[in-house]
Protein backbone atom coordinates (compact mmCIF):
# COMPACT_ATOMS: atom_id res chain seq x y z
CA UNK A 1 0.00 0.00 0.00
CA UNK A 2 3.07 2.28 0.38
CA UNK A 3 3.51 2.49 -3.43
CA UNK A 4 -0.07 3.74 -3.87
CA UNK A 5 0.19 6.69 -1.33
CA UNK A 6 2.06 8.68 -3.66
CA UNK A 7 -0.32 7.71 -6.43
CA UNK A 8 -3.38 8.89 -3.97
CA UNK A 9 -2.23 12.00 -3.11
CA UNK A 10 -1.47 13.23 -6.64
CA UNK A 11 -4.97 12.24 -7.43
CA UNK A 12 -6.08 14.26 -4.39
CA UNK A 13 -3.74 17.37 -5.29
CA UNK A 14 -5.59 17.33 -8.70
CA UNK A 15 -9.15 17.18 -7.44
CA UNK A 16 -8.87 19.22 -4.76
CA UNK A 17 -7.20 22.05 -7.10
CA UNK A 18 -9.75 21.59 -9.95
CA UNK A 19 -12.15 21.54 -7.10
CA UNK A 20 -11.03 24.75 -5.17
CA UNK A 21 -11.25 26.50 -8.43
CA UNK A 22 -14.22 25.13 -9.82
CA UNK A 23 -15.82 26.00 -6.31
CA UNK A 24 -14.36 29.51 -6.53
CA UNK A 25 -16.63 30.49 -9.46
CA UNK A 26 -19.40 28.10 -7.93
CA UNK A 27 -21.63 30.47 -6.01
CA UNK A 28 -21.77 33.32 -8.83
CA UNK A 29 -22.72 30.08 -11.90
CA UNK A 30 -25.78 29.32 -9.25
CA UNK A 31 -26.44 32.64 -9.02
CA UNK A 32 -25.26 33.40 -5.74
CA UNK A 33 -27.43 30.61 -4.62
CA UNK A 34 -28.02 29.73 -0.68
CA UNK A 35 -27.37 25.85 -1.56
CA UNK A 36 -24.01 26.63 -3.11
CA UNK A 37 -22.98 29.15 -0.29
CA UNK A 38 -21.87 27.07 2.26
CA UNK A 39 -19.79 24.87 -0.09
CA UNK A 40 -18.13 27.78 -2.51
CA UNK A 41 -16.20 30.98 -2.22
CA UNK A 42 -19.46 33.66 -1.74
CA UNK A 43 -16.13 36.62 -1.74
CA UNK A 44 -12.70 37.52 -2.61
CA UNK A 45 -11.91 37.47 1.51
CA UNK A 46 -9.08 35.17 2.57
CA UNK A 47 -11.74 32.83 4.40
CA UNK A 48 -13.29 31.95 1.54
CA UNK A 49 -10.14 31.20 -0.64
CA UNK A 50 -9.38 28.77 2.47
CA UNK A 51 -12.41 27.06 1.74
CA UNK A 52 -11.49 26.01 -1.36
CA UNK A 53 -9.23 24.32 -0.19
CA UNK A 54 -10.64 22.63 3.00
CA UNK A 55 -13.55 21.52 0.87
CA UNK A 56 -12.77 19.20 -2.08
CA UNK A 57 -9.85 18.24 0.29
CA UNK A 58 -12.49 16.57 3.09
CA UNK A 59 -14.57 15.35 -0.40
CA UNK A 60 -11.49 13.33 -1.48
CA UNK A 61 -10.30 12.26 1.67
CA UNK A 62 -13.43 10.42 2.44
CA UNK A 63 -12.93 9.38 -1.00
CA UNK A 64 -9.23 7.99 -0.42
CA UNK A 65 -10.45 6.67 3.07
CA UNK A 66 -11.95 3.63 1.32
CA UNK A 67 -8.54 2.96 -0.18
CA UNK A 68 -6.54 3.41 3.40
CA UNK A 69 -8.77 2.49 5.55
CA UNK A 70 -6.38 -0.35 6.97
CA UNK A 71 -4.64 2.31 8.50
CA UNK A 72 -4.89 3.53 12.05
CA UNK A 73 -3.29 6.81 11.38
CA UNK A 74 -5.31 7.99 8.63
CA UNK A 75 -7.51 10.83 9.72
CA UNK A 76 -4.83 12.17 12.34
CA UNK A 77 -3.22 12.14 9.14
CA UNK A 78 -5.42 14.08 7.12
CA UNK A 79 -6.20 16.48 10.01
CA UNK A 80 -2.53 17.47 10.29
CA UNK A 81 -2.62 18.08 6.35
CA UNK A 82 -6.17 20.07 6.18
CA UNK A 83 -5.03 22.40 9.00
CA UNK A 84 -1.35 22.65 7.80
CA UNK A 85 -2.95 23.91 4.30
CA UNK A 86 -5.61 25.97 5.78
CA UNK A 87 -3.28 27.54 8.24
CA UNK A 88 -0.57 28.14 4.71
CA UNK A 89 -2.87 30.12 2.86
CA UNK A 90 -3.45 33.18 5.33
CA UNK A 91 0.26 32.91 6.24
CA UNK A 92 2.09 33.18 2.74
CA UNK A 93 -1.04 35.77 1.24
CA UNK A 94 -0.22 37.74 4.49
CA UNK A 95 3.83 37.98 4.55
CA UNK A 96 3.57 38.14 0.85
CA UNK A 97 1.25 41.14 0.41
CA UNK A 98 3.17 42.41 3.90
CA UNK A 99 6.51 41.97 1.90
CA UNK A 100 5.17 42.94 -1.65
CA UNK A 101 2.08 44.81 -1.46
CA UNK A 102 -0.16 44.38 -4.06
CA UNK A 103 -0.11 42.01 -6.56
CA UNK A 104 -1.44 40.38 -9.65
CA UNK A 105 -4.33 37.78 -9.02
CA UNK A 106 -2.38 35.42 -10.57
CA UNK A 107 -0.12 35.32 -7.11
CA UNK A 108 -3.42 34.15 -5.27
CA UNK A 109 -3.89 31.29 -7.23
CA UNK A 110 -0.25 30.52 -6.89
CA UNK A 111 -0.63 30.53 -3.25
CA UNK A 112 -4.04 28.06 -3.44
CA UNK A 113 -1.95 25.37 -5.28
CA UNK A 114 1.33 25.95 -3.38
CA UNK A 115 -0.89 25.24 -0.39
CA UNK A 116 -2.27 22.04 -1.91
CA UNK A 117 0.46 20.58 -2.84
CA UNK A 118 2.41 21.18 0.32
CA UNK A 119 -0.48 20.03 2.08
CA UNK A 120 -0.45 16.17 -0.13
CA UNK A 121 3.18 16.21 -0.26
CA UNK A 122 3.43 16.98 3.78
CA UNK A 123 0.74 13.66 3.88
CA UNK A 124 2.77 11.48 1.83
CA UNK A 125 5.80 12.00 4.23
CA UNK A 126 3.21 11.06 7.33
CA UNK A 127 1.86 8.37 5.48
CA UNK A 128 5.35 6.87 4.39
CA UNK A 129 6.90 6.95 7.73
CA UNK A 130 8.06 3.47 9.12
CA UNK A 131 5.25 2.10 11.40
CA UNK A 132 7.43 2.20 14.85
CA UNK A 133 7.45 6.26 13.99
CA UNK A 134 3.67 6.67 12.39
CA UNK A 135 1.52 9.68 14.06
CA UNK A 136 0.01 8.46 17.72
CA UNK A 137 -3.40 8.64 16.97
CA UNK A 138 -5.02 7.26 19.86
CA UNK A 139 -8.43 8.39 18.59
CA UNK A 140 -9.12 8.31 14.70
CA UNK A 141 -12.60 8.93 14.90
CA UNK A 142 -12.00 12.17 17.10
CA UNK A 143 -9.97 13.56 14.19
CA UNK A 144 -12.52 13.13 11.71
CA UNK A 145 -14.51 14.73 14.64
CA UNK A 146 -13.01 17.79 14.58
CA UNK A 147 -12.41 17.98 10.46
CA UNK A 148 -16.38 17.81 10.48
CA UNK A 149 -16.60 20.58 13.48
CA UNK A 150 -13.86 22.75 11.69
CA UNK A 151 -15.92 22.21 8.19
CA UNK A 152 -19.04 23.61 10.38
CA UNK A 153 -16.97 26.56 11.31
CA UNK A 154 -16.47 27.06 7.69
CA UNK A 155 -20.69 26.59 7.00
CA UNK A 156 -20.95 28.62 10.01
CA UNK A 157 -19.09 31.82 9.05
CA UNK A 158 -20.20 32.07 5.49
CA UNK A 159 -23.17 33.14 7.03
CA UNK A 160 -22.03 35.05 10.13
CA UNK A 161 -18.74 36.03 9.38
CA UNK A 162 -17.28 38.44 12.22
CA UNK A 163 -15.74 41.69 11.51
CA UNK A 164 -12.13 40.84 11.49
CA UNK A 165 -9.50 41.35 8.16
CA UNK A 166 -9.49 37.36 7.50
CA UNK A 167 -13.46 37.84 6.85
CA UNK A 168 -13.34 41.29 4.60
CA UNK A 169 -13.73 41.25 0.84
CA UNK A 170 -11.01 42.96 -0.10
CA UNK A 171 -13.20 44.28 -3.58
CA UNK A 172 -16.00 46.05 -1.19
CA UNK A 173 -14.54 45.72 2.45
CA UNK A 174 -17.70 43.70 3.55
CA UNK A 175 -17.72 40.43 5.28
CA UNK A 176 -19.91 37.57 4.07
CA UNK A 177 -22.07 37.80 1.15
Amino acid sequence: MKRAIPLLQFLGFLFTSVGGVLLHFLYDWTNQSLLAAPFSAVNESTWEHMKLLLVPMFIYSLIESHFLDKREDYWCVKLIGIVSGLLLIPVLFYTGRGIFGEWPDWVNLLIFFLSVAVTYVLEVYLFRRPSGQAIPCPAPWLAFIILCLIALVFVHFTFFPPKLPLFQNPLDGGCGF
